[in-house]
């Protein structure tokens, strides 16, 4: 004898919004892609999940795995068809990421972007200290543009003498 049909879920918006919204970003795994402001827009219409998530930067190595992060977290929880889009306008700026995601980021030894960032014919930006992850320390200096990863400067606590990643303000 056939089992009786299993009532799919009712699929809403906010279901799959919060569903993509546990994605992690694969090079900061404390954050999750809604920490970052990278997830913008979650429709739903029926089974059918579309999301749109914009890039920290174009090129960014770590898209491609969000985009299969969503697919898979989205299909397990019972859709049976999601389109990832990616959208580069507007850019993505440090300003989309969450006071929780800077939170996140220092708990994880990383300073989070200070400051706002300059867009348009916005104030000209200056340069704030880095606060250390690790002490709090104001008195840290840069010792490389780059950190691991593009969107890092490597930068040193004179305090604690401890390395640390800082997230540019982009």
């Amino acid at each position: 004898m056939r089992p009786p049909a299993v009532a799919h879920p009712v699929h809403s918006r906010e279901h799959a919004w919060t569903v993509a919204a546990t994605v992690t970003d694969p090079e900061v795994p404390v954050l999750t892609i809604e920490d970052l402001g990278v997830l913008r827009e979650v429709e739903v219409d029926g089974d059918r999940a579309t999301v749109t998530i914009t890039p920290t930067y174009s090129g960014c190595p770590a898209l491609e795995a969000m985009r299969d992060d969503v697919v898979l977290a989205l299909t397990a929880a019972g859709y049976d068809t999601v389109d990832v889009r990616t959208t580069l306008t507007p850019a993505w700026t440090t300003d989309w990421m969450t006071d929780a995601g800077k939170r996140k980021l220092t708990e994880y030894g990383i300073a989070p972007p200070s400051g706002r960032a300059a867009l348009g014919q916005g104030p000209i930006r200056l340069r704030l200290a880095v606060k250390c992850p690790r002490c709090g320390s104001l008195d840290t200096h840069e010792v490389s543009r780059f950190g691991s990863t593009s969107c890092k400067a490597l930068y040193e606590c004179r305090a604690c003498l401890e390395p640390f990643d800082f997230f540019k303000v982009l």
